[in-house]
């Protein structure tokens, strides 16, 4: 009896071994890029291999509101929602019980009783803290909710790769995208450590079109069903002049992937890049590009959390990184009022993505992720702004505190890079 309780204690043993190890693999093989730097971000060149190699082109006619702050983002978000006459389509990696959440599901709800076609698709990890009450309300209103890849035995080995896109579109002619998702530390201006500091953005224009085929892309996953109908996709006119392109990214992306859209944009700096990120651990690839882009002389700076963060592992394994990009001359601040959850890259003035990606390998090669790619100086002039404004709340790290850490913190940081870089 003890031999055969030994033989099945090791076959559980093994089988939760292969489960972890599948899960923390991409389904693609990590492909390394060759990529000079060919041109600059102000080429048209630079937009013509954009629009071209990563999948939808940069359109014009473009208007894009920047939202700072739950107190921003959260009532142009519901009243756009309260005003939907048509469709609503909604995906988001967080949703969880709470005031907001309350209030977001009431909305969706009130319109799915007007008679308002209502579409949510939430993440099956991410709104684990959906109570379902909540979830069932909506459905009786007549809301259709799915669950992305729930766990189920027959999709185990691709339980890890999540949607982490945050895409709400409203009546197909106006769409939010950015880092937040409906749960309550994103309420509030981030005054307190219990106040989330993110940005979120509205858009109006062409490029919605492009945002609602994102959503599309994983509800047909999902429900297979394709919803291509013009309350879907109506005409969408000019209403500024930003030109934009919303790209989404996936596991299943191939060389179309956010990781390379991240790599070219590295690429063409020559003057300069700043990098607001919330889960900053680059791979090898990404460190050589920055370090690359310096010895050209391109500034580099990198706003990453402090000591609030949500997961101190990411924060241990984005320190095990900085050692050479301090070396070549990198300057990496600390937030300190509260976790930092802005993903935004501005690059010479002109080039701006926001969206849902982490600069880690998760995003990078696990997660379903959807930005919106900006060319426009008067829109990066705005983000380099609110970048200086989140810096003068920041600490900056220098090259000799990093080197004089306690040992102690260099043994932990080393092994959570090593676990970090394959999730």
């Amino acid at each position: 009896m003890a031999i055969v309780l030994a033989v099945l204690a090791t076959l559980a043993a093994t089988a939760a071994a292969m489960l972890v190890v599948t899960n923390l693999s991409s389904p693609e093989r990590k492909i390394s890029y060759r990529i000079s730097s060919l041109c600059s971000v102000g080429e048209p060149a630079f937009e013509r291999a954009m629009s071209s190699l990563l999948g939808p082109p940069i359109v014009g006619g473009n208007r894009i509101t920047c939202l700072l702050n739950g107190d921003q983002i959260f009532p142009p978000m519901l009243a756009a929602v309260r005003a939907a006459q048509n469709t609503i389509t909604f995906e988001t990696y967080i949703y969880w019980s709470g005031a907001i959440g309350r209030e977001m599901s009431a909305a969706l709800a009130e319109r799915a009783k007007a008679g308002v076609r209502v579409h949510v698709l939430l993440d099956w990890v991410g709104s684990a803290k959906l109570d379902r009450q909540a979830l069932e309300e909506m459905q009786t209103a007549g809301v259709e909710v799915e669950r992305y890849r729930p766990l189920r035995w027959y999709n185990l080995s691709r339980f890890n790769s999540r949607t982490h896109r945050k895409i709400l579109v409203v009546d197909g002619n106006v769409g939010f995208i950015g880092g937040v998702g409906i749960a309550d530390q994103w309420l509030g201006n981030a005054e307190t450590p219990d106040s989330w500091r993110d940005s979120h953005f509205q858009l109006e224009g062409p490029a919605v079109a492009q945002l609602q085929a994102a959503f599309m892309d994983n509800w047909i996953k999902t429900r297979s069903e394709v919803l291509h109908h013009k309350v879907y996709f109506p005409p969408l006119e000019s209403v500024g002049a930003t030109y934009a392109q919303t790209f989404k990214s996936s596991p299943r992306e191939g060389s179309g992937s956010v990781r390379l859209m991240y790599l070219l944009s590295i690429a063409a700096a020559q003057e300069r890049i700043l990098l607001a990120n919330s889960y900053f651990v680059p791979d090898d690839q990404s460190v050589e590009a920055l370090i690359a882009a310096a010895k050209r002389g391109v500034t580099v700076e990198i706003i990453v959390p402090g000591a609030h963060i949500d997961t101190q592992l990411t924060r241990r394994a984005s320190r095990s990184r900085w050692g050479t990009l301090l070396e070549a001359g990198m300057a990496i601040y600390e937030y300190q009022p509260t976790m930092f959850h802005c993903k935004v890259m501005v690059v010479d003035r002109c080039w701006t993505t926001v969206g849902s990606t982490n600069f880690d390998n998760r995003s990078f090669r696990l997660n379903d992720e959807a930005n919106l790619n900006v060319l426009d100086p008067t829109f990066a002039e705005v983000q380099s702004r609110v970048f200086e404004q989140d810096k003068s709340r920041s600490r900056r790290v220098t090259l000799q505190e990093w080197r004089n850490r306690p040992r102690r913190e260099k043994v932990v940081e080393a092994l959570a890079g090593l676990f970090r870089a394959r999730v």
